[in-house]
């Protein structure tokens, strides 16, 4: 009898440790849920009214879930990320690679889009929705320029590197000649467009952080 008392007692101890420590990893993952929520519905400068309102849940509701108060259903969760433009993935952190494997080889690169005129941008760090900015590498075949490539939709702080060629930019309706080596930095609420002028394809560096000062 006392050896069964002894058994269930330490199962109960178990039992109890598991389940703690169960609780504990949860509350860390809801903390880390919510701040990229948050942080994803900064970004694109959302307030969390309008994200309430969009996926048809209060705006407390959405205030819990950040501060990990509140655990969102996955249909919310999934309404949630399709606002925010992101995955259910994304903002439960099955794609945080970038800290555990910082390292980028250049035949890992990855495409993210192209526009008309002969411009295609590529993404030059691993992805991680905590990212303070982003980082990428634009080509420019001769004469083309950054249109849907580099827009005024969200506003933050940008810097361009000339890698190779010669480029014009504009920023509110002023003109630039950028060349080899020369650096631009600017807000992205100002309307900017930068075009190829060389004879052969160039290459900018493109710097964009992720919060409005």
């Amino acid at each position: 009898m006392l050896m069964d008392s002894i058994v269930k007692s330490i199962k109960l101890y178990l039992i109890c440790e598991v389940t703690l420590n169960f609780r504990q990893h949860m509350g860390i993952e809801m903390l880390r849920m919510g701040e990229r929520i948050r942080k994803r519905r900064e970004y694109l400068n959302i307030p969390s009214n309008d994200l309430a309102s969009a996926i048809g849940v209060s705006s407390s509701l959405i205030s819990q879930i950040e501060r990990a108060k509140a655990f969102p259903s996955i249909l919310t969760l999934k309404k949630i990320a399709d606002v925010l433009n992101t995955t259910v993935g994304d903002l439960i952190g099955e794609n945080e690679t970038l800290f555990s494997n910082p390292l980028l080889k250049a035949k890992e690169r990855k495409f993210v889009k192209k526009n008309e005129n002969g411009a295609s941008l590529y993404l030059l760090s691993r992805h991680d929705p905590q990212k303070g900015m982003e980082t990428f590498i634009i080509h420019f075949n001769k004469n083309a320029d950054s249109t849907h490539i580099m827009t005024s939709i969200h506003p933050r702080q940008e810097f361009c590197y000339v890698l190779k060629g010669d480029f014009k930019a504009i920023l509110s309706r002023k003109e630039y000649t950028l060349k080899q080596g020369d650096g631009f930095y600017f807000h992205s609420s100002q309307h900017h467009l930068f075009s190829n002028i060389g004879e052969e394809r160039g290459q900018i560096l493109w710097v964009v952080n992720h919060y409005s000062p």
